[in-house]
């Protein structure tokens, strides 16, 4: 059980958005993400920092 409950993905439409780049990497999206989104500003920052990461922009594969 845990501490602090997931929110529905519905209850933030950007957060929601942002999130299909998890269902499509992952096929699912974490409920991590989902606890975040009791602060948006998180979520959206996880999600954009993970996007970051995961992009293949350099040189090296």
């Amino acid at each position: 059980m845990p501490l602090v409950t997931p929110l529905s993905p519905e209850h933030d439409l950007e957060t929601k958005a942002l999130a299909e780049f998890f269902n499509e990497t992952l096929g699912f999206c974490p409920n991590s993400v989902l606890t975040m989104q009791r602060r948006p500003a998180i979520s959206k920052a996880f999600i954009n920092l993970n996007k970051a990461v995961m992009a293949n922009e350099g040189r090296v594969t």
